[in-house]
């Protein structure tokens, strides 16, 4: 570990309490993502007939509450130590794993309950996000943030990378409701690992005593034209970019592969957002230009995979909109931890959170709606438009920007 913490990309590993969490965190995460592969796929191909709208309803559930649950979940964050809430968030998301999967394995689970532990699941996790998200930056310093946010990303896209692959041959070799069986197990990665943490030194110089507080991240947001620009852009790609899990299925099934060829487009997005994190661990500071950038990219990438004439071109097309999602994503996260005081953080990053999550219960249903009335191509090609609705956004502000330096 030491070889590899000595590189500027792995820099952040030199801190033990980091090792540590990310340790543990890369199990759990790919353990999430067989789960949410699992979880789209039947409720496609067993609870519906192949209902792109269904999908799309189970995600929003699953992201909405990081919106609904906006003036609590910030404030909680900056109020309760975050290691404690972190090990009450994950030991409740490894019960409802555990739970759902015994739903399944007995054949007596229905779309309604796939909505219900979606709900509650996305609840648990409007707590942990903002939570986590603030926890890396109390981790590593603000030294070390911008590689830290970067190589959790990597961390993410990796499990992304194995989780679906996973989930696709175990689906047909054991059946779905043993992958959600074996992502409550993967929980117990992440609560060990916890505990070896030790407690964080609360560096905060105050702590938030009333709900009033709880509008301090909006504030600390409206107040700053730049960070305005970034939630913006975030706000675009969120809602009605970045809903992988929608485009990935219906193409699948366009394209007739099984519950593997479903797995394996994911992984394919996941080879790319695990390179655009690694790329983005390599630099010292996150810049706006930069997400321009990778919203275009993505732009790109998506037209190129609505348009192909077969499932492997669509496979090889992914890996690009993946490099330019996370690219795209790990900036704009970087910007903003590093743009507010900690004492904000945990309510700004609800507020972030709340802003890429939380739009998809808009986006997510739209989407799925376009793919069932219009077909999968066009489905990608609302994720293309958000893409170049973001970059223009970046654009503007750039120009703006230079021309008030010139002036």
């Amino acid at each position: 570990m030491t070889a590899i913490a000595s590189g500027s990309m792995f820099r952040s590993l030199r801190v033990r309490d980091y090792r540590l969490w990310a340790s543990g965190a890369i199990v759990s995460n790919v353990g999430t993502w067989m789960q949410r592969t699992a979880q789209d796929w039947i409720v496609l191909t067993r609870l519906t007939q192949h209902d792109a709208f269904a999908v799309g309803v189970t995600t929003a559930l699953q992201f909405g509450p990081q919106l609904l649950l906006l003036p609590v979940t910030g404030l909680v964050a900056d109020r309760v130590p975050r290691r404690t809430l972190l090990l009450c968030t994950q030991a409740v998301m490894g019960v409802l794993a555990l739970a759902l999967g015994l739903l399944v394995v007995t054949d007596s689970v229905t779309l309604a309950q796939v909505y219900v532990f979606a709900f509650l699941g996305g609840c648990t996790a409007a707590f942990d996000a903002p939570a986590r998200q603030s926890f890396v930056s109390d981790l590593v310093g603000q030294e070390h943030v911008s590689n830290a946010v970067a190589l959790n990303s990597a961390s993410f896209n990796l499990a992304r990378l194995l989780g679906p692959a996973v989930a696709g041959l175990l689906i047909e070799v054991i059946g779905t409701g043993w992958v959600f069986l074996l992502n409550a197990v993967s929980f117990a990665a992440v609560l060990a690992s916890l505990r070896a943490i030790r407690p964080v030194p609360d560096e905060r110089p105050a702590r938030p005593r009333g709900l009033r507080e709880a509008a301090a991240g909006l504030q600390t947001v409206v107040r700053r034209p730049d960070l305005l620009v970034v939630f913006g852009m975030v706000a675009v790609m969120g809602t009605f970019g970045l809903n992988f899990p929608i485009y990935a299925s219906t193409m699948a099934v366009l394209f007739h592969q099984g519950a593997s060829g479903y797995g394996l487009l994911s992984s394919a997005l996941a080879v790319g957002a695990v390179a655009g994190a690694l790329l983005s661990a390599r630099r010292s500071a996150p810049r706006t230009a930069l997400m321009t950038v990778g919203a275009a990219v993505f732009a790109a990438g998506l037209v190129v995979g609505a348009l192909a004439p077969s499932y492997l071109v669509l496979a090889l097309a992914l890996p690009f909109v993946g490099v330019a999602s996370q690219t795209f994503m790990t900036t704009a996260n970087g910007i903003v931890q590093l743009g507010v005081d900690a004492v904000v953080r945990g309510r700004v990053m609800a507020l972030y959170m709340a802003t890429v999550m939380g739009g998809t219960i808009v986006g997510g249903p739209v989407v799925g709606w376009v793919a069932n009335a219009l077909g999968p191509r066009e489905g990608l090609m609302v994720g293309a438009l958000a893409g170049v609705a973001a970059a223009a956004t970046g654009l503007v502000r750039q120009r703006r920007t230079a021309h008030a330096v010139a002036a």
